[in-house]
C-alpha cells in the first residue's frame, strides 16, 4: 500500500471488525477468529480482510462460512463507523500464514537435530589417513639438501648478499 490513506483506512477497518467481532455475532458457527491483516485498494473501493482461526479443520471451515454469512451486517458496521463517501466491500480470507509459520519451525527443528548429529559424529570422528598430509619444508643439516637442490651453505651465501 503506497497510498497513505489506504494504509489508515484498513487499520482502521481491521479495528472496527476485530471489536465487532469481540462483541461476538448470533452466529454458533464463529470461532475464535482474529483479523491480522486488512488490505485496501488504491481507490478504497475494496477490503481484503485476513483471519486465523484456533481450532481444527471443521472450526474453520464453520467460521468461514459464519464470515461470509455475516459480511453484510459487517460491512454496514465498518460503513457506519468509517465515515467515508463509499463504504468498501469486504472479503474475507483465511490467512495461511501461521500454518506456514509452524511449518518453517518444525523444518528449523529438523535442521538443528541434524546438526547436533554431526557435531556429535565429528567429535568422535578420526582421520582416515595421516592427520596433517602436506608436505612441510625440513630442516637442512650440514651438507644436505634442500628441496631445490641448494646446499645449507649456498643459503647462508645469499642472505649475507641481501
Amino acid at each position: 500500500m503506497s497510498n497513505p490513506r489506504a494504509g489508515k483506512v484498513a487499520e482502521r477497518i481491521q479495528q472496527i471488525i476485530a471489536r465487532r467481532l469481540e462483541k461476538g455475532l448470533r452466529d454458533p458457527r464463529l470461532g475464535f477468529v482474529t483479523i491480522t491483516d486488512v488490505r485496501v485498494t488504491g481507490d478504497l473501493q475494496h477490503a481484503s480482510v485476513f483471519y486465523t482461526v484456533y481450532g481444527d479443520e471443521q472450526a474453520q471451515t464453520d467460521s468461514a462460512a459464519a464470515l461470509r454469512a455475516a459480511t453484510g451486517m459487517l460491512r454496514s458496521e465498518v460503513g457506519k463507523q468509517l465515515g467515508t463517501r463509499l463504504t468498501p466491500t469486504l472479503e474475507f480470507i483465511h490467512d495461511e500464514l501461521p500454518e506456514s509459520a509452524q511449518h518453517l519451525n518444525e523444518l528449523l527443528a529438523e535442521a538443528k537435530r541434524r546438526d547436533e548429529e554431526s557435531a556429535a559424529l565429528a567429535a568422535h570422528a578420526q582421520y582416515a589417513g595421516e592427520e596433517d598430509p602436506y608436505v612441510k619444508p625440513r630442516e637442512i643439516g650440514d651438507g644436505e639438501m634442500d628441496v631445490d637442490g641448494l646446499a645449507e651453505q649456498d643459503l647462508l651465501d645469499d642472505e649475507d648478499r641481501d
